[in-house]
């Protein structure tokens, strides 16, 4: 029984958003499985490592922040 590809997933208007791109899973796996997609796209751990340094800092929770929060959580359980 052969497989039917929709002829929407084939159109890379329908994987592309405003700032990444995105690609089919029938992609991947023609490239040989999310590592070598990876590579074949030129993105390493080190570049991921970078982009994570190039992150600005969050403001943290303080205690009564986090407090109220479970608090919150528990009650609308």
């Amino acid at each position: 029984m052969e497989k039917t590809v929709n002829p929407l997933l084939k159109s890379p208007e329908k994987y592309t958003f405003k700032t990444h791109e995105s690609y089919s899973p029938e992609e991947i796996f023609a490239a040989g499985g999310t590592t070598a997609f990876a590579i074949k796209k030129g993105k390493t751990a080190q570049n991921f490592l970078e982009g994570l340094n190039e992150i600005p800092e969050i403001e943290k929770f303080s205690d009564e922040e986090w407090t109220d929060l479970i608090e919150q959580l528990k009650n609308d359980k």
